[in-house]
């Protein structure tokens, strides 16, 4: 495939190259060859875009709020009015669906843009009154905040983290993964369209190991949001740790999903395929994990490997497919090896287990056929490691605190579902699993006022809602004394 694109930085208002010339290819995972170049930033290239940060700050950070939010709706409608373009381009560069990508990351990143313009306006701080003293806080912007964003849904994740930093009155550089660049330009021609100023926002692309790495380690950096793997995680807290930089990082999940046998049977099983094997798996609140309370276990696994056996899995532009590529040929076989070590472990697998080959141009792209695995002793390490892919075990269970004990028996601690028509069962689950988030009856059904994160290797904070604008934001309390009170 000839190379048709180039996707450059963004810096103080401009679509600039690397400093030194450099680029790196861009995949597109259903055909599994490079169709563009993306410029491979360095510390060069991170200090042009933080200079241009702290140059517009001052200004931006005084822009009224109200004329913050405008340009985020208009950014909103910018999105809007392009959406195929953006589907499109998310969905080659990632390899999912095309309308996964329409209906879900384009949607879910208008909602993102206009639920912090929203936030913008109605963000408030507060006040404290006694009979010596009035308290009241005030929430400032840090100035220039990192963004850090991963493959698997770029726009989306890009979006949910820029949109409250610019809202909160922030300057952002944000650096999207090397392997995913297109709808971060798109996203940065509709800012520059809406007239949003030059030096606000900035787009480094590059790889981790350099631009990342001196994105995090720039001085004039304050805060840094990051989602991505565990171990990058680790050794961004690292690095930025030793400077006192504000983080949040949302990491990792083996997520259990907790099957009972009064559950909706009909509505827990669909709903289970779609939490296993939705994006290919690749969405890191995916439950790669069910439990399946022992006399319903043998229905809801033939049930379940039905639905699974009738996704379709094939190229993403297709109206019926259900499962696309995997984002990379790397992670495909590290997806195919972890198939191996279960096999290894004992597991029997049910459905899929191997590459998949389409008829047509996308018979050399990266998919995987959706796996079902069952037979896996507790503790193994298939049910120990994120694999991010197209992969679930089954398990049957007896008793409560059996399950609640393996369900929280990771490192992970992202999110959990539960299924159960016990309102009592239900409640008292929920509270002693450990996660971040746990959905009853449900899964993703996302309220973009709740805070968003894990417990343990999971992470550390939480987004969305007022969550995100207090991260993006440094509190200052002011103590009036009430004159009069005998305390002067």
């Amino acid at each position: 495939m000839a190379v048709t694109q180039r996707f450059d930085h963004f810096i103080d208002g401009r679509f600039v190259p690397a400093a030194g010339g450099a680029t790196l290819d861009v995949y597109e995972p259903a055909m599994g060859s490079v169709y563009a170049t993306v410029a491979d930033g360095d510390a060069t290239d991170v200090g042009a875009a933080v200079t241009a940060a702290v140059r517009a700050f001052p200004a931006w950070s005084a822009t009224p709020a109200e004329e913050r939010a405008r340009l985020l709706h208009a950014i909103a409608d910018g999105i809007a009015a392009r959406a195929d373009e953006f589907a499109n381009a998310e969905s080659r560069d990632t390899g999912k669906p095309r309308t996964l990508a329409r209906n879900m990351d384009v949607a879910r990143s208008i909602a993102n843009c206009r639920f912090f313009a929203g936030a913008a306006v109605q963000f408030s701080s507060e006040a404290h009154v006694s009979a010596a003293a009035v308290n009241y806080t005030l929430r400032d912007p840090h100035g220039v905040v990192a963004c850090i964003t991963p493959w698997n849904l770029p726009l989306l994740l890009f979006t949910w983290k820029v949109a409250p930093a610019l809202a909160a009155g922030n300057c952002v550089v944000a650096k999207p993964s090397e392997l995913t660049p297109a709808t971060a330009t798109l996203f940065a021609e509709v800012c520059a369209q809406v007239g949003l100023p030059a030096g606000v926002l900035n787009i480094v692309h590059g790889r981790g190991a350099s631009a990342g790495q001196a994105l995090i380690e720039h001085p004039d950096v304050r805060a840094i949001s990051f989602t991505g793997g565990t171990a990058t995680g680790a050794h961004l807290a690292a690095s930025a740790g030793p400077a006192f930089k504000k983080l949040s990082l949302e990491l990792g999940g083996k997520n259990p999903n907790l099957v009972f046998a009064d559950c909706d049977f009909e509505r827990t099983v669909n709903e289970s395929v779609r939490a296993a094997f939705l994006n290919q798996g690749q969405i890191c609140l995916c439950g790669s994990r069910i439990y399946i309370e022992r006399p319903l276990y043998e229905r809801f696994r033939d049930a379940f490997l039905a639905g699974a056996m009738k996704l379709q899995v094939g190229d993403p532009d297709a109206a019926g497919t259900d499962l696309g590529a995997l984002t990379s040929a790397g992670h495909m076989e590290k997806v195919l090896a972890a198939i191996a070590t279960a096999r290894t472990e004992g597991g029997r697998v049910l459905c899929g287990g191997e590459r998949v080959r389409p008829a047509g141009r996308c018979a050399d792209g990266w998919f995987v056929a959706p796996t079902v695995i069952e037979g896996l002793a507790p503790g193994c390490r298939t049910d120990q490691e994120e694999i991010f892919g197209p992969v679930v075990t089954l398990a049957p269970f007896d008793t409560e605190d059996e399950i609640v004990a393996r369900a929280n028996g990771t490192r992970y601690g992202l999110v959990a579902s539960l299924w159960t028509r016990d309102v009592d069962r239900a409640h008292r689950v929920a509270r002693r699993l450990q996660a971040g988030i746990v959905w009853v009856n449900c899964w993703m059904l996302r309220d973009l006022r709740t805070p968003f994160g894990g417990t343990k290797a999971s992470g550390v904070g939480r987004e969305g809602g007022l969550e995100a604008m207090r991260f993006f934001t440094e509190p200052r309390n002011v103590c009036v004394l009430i004159q009069g009170t005998g305390n002067e």
